[in-house]
């Protein structure tokens, strides 16, 4: 029997979806290493590997049998696809182009020593967008977006998905979401087409023009909108929830309950932002990586409250999310800060911190990225976190993620049929 890997229970599924890898046509407790293999659209490899014995009948199933070694250990039924690594270092697998798969080699190699004898291959098609889910480009007033909306006529909960200080228009969250039954709307803000990479003040109605695009939208159910953001994006969310209207829920990842590096200018008032001196940032000199995580002034200090972003003051519901071992800065000290504030006026609040988890906590099965280039500064930059742990809380921040805009943007019926 020739050796066959299967991918199940489909060789193409969504990025975020959990597949079981099983091999099968292997002799009884043969000795064989499992490799994954995924080229990026910059043509940079990422790849894992891990060493496994086969079960008494031939058969290797990832979701029952352990890794004995290689990337990672024990079972780990998607181990393959997160622990994955650049050959070159620092670098992060991103999706450019959601209407493109990224295409998973899994290969299998005689013995755990010298893997040049290949038994066996097979592929996994991993899409960032759904059967139907429709793209379409935005530009309108000063908007420079994507919109994605699901199959169907609706109406959807409706997102705005918000990156960070790096710019850029990122689709891949967004794009998933919709798959997901959200109407969603990522949002550029910086350092994409004529937005400059390091504006001097940021305009708080360029996004209120973003929550009226989206509720103008049909297929948008009229309960209100769900907004979240990563790092910097995430204290825009915060500050969309506290002084736009129609926000009513959102979701901060790796962020700040004060306003971050660029102030943040609304009607009739400024919100400056969190003081801080690069003079305080490190650098290794054997690596070159930089860690930004004590350049911002104490967030206990009176004299940074005036940035802080008043939460208490929103209607919105709020889900904080970070990870304990972020490099980049201060993520949980300075989130539950908002939350104590929230706490305190009666407000309700849901949070949870992740031990081992890094900065860039992204949808599930991206791999860790400890460290990479921000696009913007120009440097390596340290995110944090480690392998296993930011595995495990991505796929559970993810969870959180889609109950709580399903809890608070649809009525309690439809929320607990998707639950």
């Amino acid at each position: 029997m020739a050796v066959r890997v299967s991918v199940l229970p489909s060789p193409r599924c969504l990025f975020d979806a959990p597949v079981r890898i099983l091999v099968e046509g292997l002799q009884p407790q043969q000795p064989v290493t499992l490799r994954a293999s995924l080229e990026d659209e910059s043509g940079e490899l990422f790849q894992a590997q891990a060493r496994y014995r086969a079960g008494s009948s031939g058969e290797l199933d990832l979701s029952r049998s352990p890794a004995l070694g290689g990337s990672y250990l024990g079972v780990e039924p998607m181990g393959l696809l997160w622990s994955m690594r650049s050959r070159a270092p620092y670098k992060r697998l991103a999706k450019r182009n959601v209407l493109t798969p990224f295409r998973v080699d899994f290969e299998v190699y005689e013995g755990h020593g010298d893997v040049s004898c290949l038994l066996g291959k097979g592929t996994n098609e991993r899409w960032f967008i759904g059967e139907g889910v429709k793209r379409i480009s935005v530009r309108e007033g000063r908007l420079k977006a994507t919109l994605f909306l699901p199959p169907g006529p609706g109406p959807f909960p409706g997102l705005i998905d918000l990156y960070g200080s790096g710019g850029g228009l990122v689709e891949h969250r967004a794009s998933l979401l919709a798959s997901k039954g959200f109407v969603t709307l990522a949002l550029a803000y910086m350092a994409f087409e004529d937005l400059p990479a390091w504006p001097e003040v940021l305009e708080l109605d360029y996004f209120e023009e973003a929550v009226h695009f989206l509720q103008k939208q049909q297929q948008v159910k009229d309960t209100g909108i769900g907004v979240l953001g990563l790092s910097k994006g995430a204290d825009l969310a915060l500050s969309m929830a506290t002084f736009l209207p129609g926000i009513k829920a959102a979701v901060s990842i790796s962020g700040s309950g004060f306003n971050s590096f660029v102030p943040l200018q609304g009607n009739g008032f400024t919100l400056p932002p969190h003081p801080y001196d690069l003079g305080r940032m490190k650098m290794s000199d054997e690596s070159g990586l930089v860690d930004f995580s004590d350049v911002l002034d104490d967030h206990k200090d009176p004299a940074t409250w005036d940035c802080r972003i008043p939460v208490e003051k929103s209607l919105a519901k709020f889900l904080f999310l970070s990870g304990l071992d972020d490099k980049n800065w201060k993520s949980n000290l300075y989130c539950q800060d908002a939350i104590e504030r929230l706490q305190q006026y009666g407000r309700e609040v849901e949070f949870c911190s992740y031990s081992g988890a890094g900065h860039l906590l992204e949808p599930p099965y991206l791999p860790l990225c400890q460290a990479s280039i921000h696009k913007v500064l120009g440097m390596f930059v340290c995110w944090g976190g480690q392998w296993r742990e930011h595995a495990k809380a991505q796929e559970d921040a993810w969870c959180r993620i889609q109950a709580f805009f399903w809890q608070h943007l649809t009525d309690s019926e439809i929320a607990k049929s998707k639950l």
